[in-house]
């Protein structure tokens, strides 16, 4: 289904515009957008995909210093970290190969969230969607 974007000025980096869009589409297509927008330059962008019915979600971040994140999403909203890949951070840090502390926070997708995180707040009249959490 084709998606029309509405660009506007991205006051995060002026002479830059951005676009925000929803979509509907089968499990797995938030992947294959994000290997497509891979391609371009200088660009940064993120794609959530809203865990369904026997599937989880998933979140990609893209950066032109960080490169790729990809990461799962549980039906609560929670990433996702794999047994192997803490097992591969514990591992790294008691051989001094790593901060575990930091390798973490790169399975959390934290540094992609800092990069992105001024970019994420709409200005001249784009939209924006807060989310809060409920108590």
């Amino acid at each position: 289904m084709p998606v029309d974007l509405t660009w506007t000025p991205q006051p995060a980096a002026p002479g830059t515009l951005r676009a925000q869009a929803e979509w509907e589409g089968r499990a797995g297509t938030a992947a294959a957008v994000t290997s497509s927008l891979m391609g371009w330059q200088r660009i940064r962008f993120e794609i959530t995909e809203d865990a369904s019915p026997g599937v989880d979600g998933a979140r990609h971040a893209y950066t032109p210093t960080l490169g790729a994140f990809s990461a799962v999403i549980g039906a609560s909203g929670d990433i996702l970290v794999p047994e192997d890949r803490l097992r591969s951070a514990m591992l790294m840090a008691a051989q001094g190969r790593v901060v575990l502390e930091e390798e973490l926070d790169k399975l959390l997708g934290k540094p992609w969230d800092e990069e992105l995180e001024p970019f994420r707040y709409a200005g001249d009249g784009a939209p924006v969607r807060w989310l809060h959490a409920a108590v």
